[in-house]
């Protein structure tokens, strides 16, 4: 091989022909993707090739677990920040023969992939200097087609705010911009809330948008990063997956974006819908429920969907009710002007005892007090907030006041 001549430094037609040129130079098959491990061409290859390329130009990406393995063994991570081409070694468990990758960048940034599979262990110096080569040729193709991304990507920006404002009137017109913008979008979906603890800096940004990008079994055709929040429309991936499998996957990708960003998440979805025109309805649902999450984050913690909030989803609209009144429950107000004037705490004796359902023994566990210095409270509690504790409808009243005071 003369290595002096630099087969590369042409010009190429199309991401294809790149490809057929490693795979002639380098005598291995080979295969270029985007940056979301996307396939964007491949070569041929011979039939005992490895089940890991055969299900990426099956699915036209990277399989997922192939992704997470990588990911967790910190391969992914040491390809991106490397200006050099990185061997990676047979792994048996996911179908992956040894190969050779090296990323594709446009000054600092990684925007694709060139990945060859060594079945004859090619040399090193051979392998680096061909593949830094291809590695350029890749880069101008792929900057000409990201260009083209660009302008899709503002479509898939703009639907997605008109549908999470409620800009869209008719079904019909949402699925035939869908159509038109090559989107393809799920019978059924949801509008899926990831509130991060601080703003999304440029970095997580570009990591966040990698993950939505390499998910595979969850569909999210549409998405935006606002804030310190990630708003997905999403569905299932096919009419065979049930809701149950897809909430699974859910709670899976969750649990990568915990691991990748090794940061606390807030998460709240809105019902399910089909008619695409009730975007807005679930966007509006999934904040109520990072709303309630945020007001009451021992109760509802590990809640994810607005339909298993229960009562609380009633508290945001009973608040917006109450203050147009500025009507206070007497008993409560009763209650905290005592405990103000004696240092006191019957209020929250009140609300521990209505949390644990009435029962004495477990409300005084839970304050640390013998049962009978609890029933003694409890008197004084009905005597001074003139109320009945006996009366279903008046503790559920009361239950209801705490909770809504916690929302101001």
């Amino acid at each position: 091989m003369n290595l002096g001549i630099n087969p590369f430094d042409r010009q190429f037609d199309s991401i294809e022909s790149i490809v057929d040129t490693i795979s002639e130079v380098l005598q291995c098959p080979a295969t270029i993707e985007d940056v979301s491990h996307k396939l964007m061409a491949y070569s041929s290859h011979v039939a005992d090739t490895d089940q890991a390329r055969i299900a990426t130009i099956i699915g036209r990406r990277v399989p997922e677990y192939v992704i997470s393995a990588l990911w967790q063994e910190g391969i992914i991570q040491q390809i991106m920040a490397s200006t050099e081409a990185v061997r990676i070694p047979t792994i048996q468990a996911l179908g992956l023969k040894s190969r050779i990758v090296i990323a594709i960048r446009n000054h600092q940034d990684v925007i694709g992939f060139i990945w060859v599979l060594d079945d004859h262990q090619l040399a090193d110096d051979i392998a680096q200097l061909q593949l830094k080569r291809a590695a350029q040729a890749a880069r101008i193709k792929i900057l000409e087609m990201q260009n083209d991304r660009r302008k899709q990507e503002q479509q898939h920006y703009e639907l997605c705010w008109s549908l999470l404002s409620g800009q869209e009137h008719s079904d019909m017109t949402i699925k035939e911009k869908a159509h038109q913008y090559g989107i393809q979008l799920p019978d059924s979906y949801q509008v899926i809330i990831v509130e991060f603890d601080a703003e999304i800096s440029e970095k997580q940004y570009q990591q966040i948008l990698y993950v939505v990008r390499t998910v595979e079994q969850i569909r999210v055709p549409l998405y935006v990063i606002h804030q310190n929040r990630l708003i997905m429309i999403a569905g299932t991936r096919s009419v065979r997956q049930t809701i149950a499998q897809y909430e699974e996957e859910r709670s899976h990708f969750m649990d990568r974006l915990v691991q990748r960003f090794h940061a606390a998440i807030h998460v709240g979805c809105g019902s399910y819908y089909r008619q695409y025109t009730s975007t807005e309805l679930s966007y509006h649902e999934a904040l109520v429920v990072l709303q309630i999450k945020e007001a009451f984050p021992d109760e509802v913690d590990e809640i994810q969907n607005y339909r298993d909030l229960g009562f609380y989803r009633f508290l945001p609209a009973m608040v917006t009710e109450k203050e147009k009144t500025k009507v206070e429950h007497l008993s409560i107000t009763l209650l905290r002007r005592y405990d103000l004037e004696h240092g006191s705490d019957l209020l929250t004796t009140l609300e521990v005892f209505l949390k644990y359902d009435s029962n004495v023994k477990k409300a005084a566990e839970a304050l640390h007090v013998h049962t009978n210095t609890l029933t003694y409270r409890l008197k004084r509690i009905m005597e001074i907030g003139q109320m009945d504790l006996n009366k279903m409808d008046e503790k559920v009243t009361l239950y209801l006041e705490l909770k809504l005071n916690k929302m101001k």
